[in-house]
């Protein structure tokens, strides 16, 4: 299995690369586009990743070239790190480093815009990608998590397809929303186990708050609402051409609701066959709880 790892600079590509490399892929960074197709014929038999960005080619649309070239002789997977532009800049300010982008623009270019520059550059790649991930809410060891997880769903062992990836997650409005969330589903109006002491300390994926929301006929009734709006627009989605969907479930705590119906949702997608879901609780991961 090949994969390569693009995304912008700063959103946590070595991190996505360091978690592959522990779990035993052999893993390179920073290769030169017009190496790419060496690299793969060497690398073939085995599972590789490579980091490719803004740093592997002086001309940004060389990088889906080389892609697009070497797929074609091997079976690739394109996972993207994304983030949003004001966390961008934050981290840069922080660790106070130039920009890779950077010597592309005049030396009184703003961050802001040559971290939107690199935006639009790698826009193509992004489209292309298997999966692709927001880092702007996540910690390193949770990006990490996350790159494992990928790794380890089923299709990624079968031939290429051109299923759509999918993510669930669940999370707290109190943290806000999820910046890459592509449909945002608002779980407050459910029954709060929250308030019963023996349930509050517990989650949405123990069996006693499965009981407890098993009692309310509104639960089953908006699972079964939401199952039929995935159900319509599941194959909208796919007529668009996207590549990559996350939908996201929200309640006051990221603890309970939220948990029950995205473990749910994911479970159903399952089982239907839409998609193999990555499933993400993002309070729970917060928690120490998620495993």
């Amino acid at each position: 299995m090949l994969i390569m790892i693009s995304g912008l600079s700063g959103a946590g590509k070595s991190t996505a690369l360091h978690a592959l490399e522990d779990l035993g892929f052999f893993c390179t960074d920073n290769l030169p586009a017009d190496m790419l197709s060496l690299w793969a014929e060497r690398m073939q038999h085995e599972n590789a990743a490579v980091c490719m960005d803004i740093r592997s080619s002086k001309e940004p649309k060389a990088l889906l070239q080389a892609f697009e070239t070497a797929k074609q002789q091997h079976d690739w997977r394109i996972l993207f790190i994304d983030s949003s532009s004001e966390v961008l800049k934050r981290r840069f300010s922080t660790l106070r480093r130039k920009h890779p982008f950077r010597p592309s623009f005049s030396k009184d270019a703003r961050l802001s815009s040559v971290i939107d520059a690199e935006k639009t550059s790698l826009q193509p790649l992004k489209e292309h990608a298997d999966l692709v991930l927001d880092s702007s809410d996540l910690n390193p060891y949770e990006l990490a998590e996350m790159v494992e997880s990928f790794w380890r769903r089923p299709e990624m062992t079968s031939p290429y397809n051109d299923a759509m990836s999918c993510t669930f997650m669940s999370f707290s409005y109190q943290r806000g929303l999820p910046s890459d969330a592509d449909l945002v589903i608002d779980v407050r109006f459910l029954p709060n186990p929250h308030y019963q002491p023996e349930l509050a300390v517990q989650t949405g994926r123990d069996e006693a708050v499965h009981r407890f929301f098993e009692a309310y006929p509104e639960v089953a009734e908006a699972e079964e609402k939401l199952k039929d709006w995935l159900t319509f627009i599941w194959p909208q989605l796919k007529r668009e051409r996207k590549r990559y969907f996350t939908v996201a479930v929200g309640c006051s705590g990221g603890r309970h609701r939220s948990v029950y119906l995205t473990e749910r949702l994911a479970a159903w997608a399952r089982s239907e066959k839409l998609t193999t879901p990555l499933v993400y609780h993002r309070e729970l991961e917060r928690m120490g709880e998620f495993k």
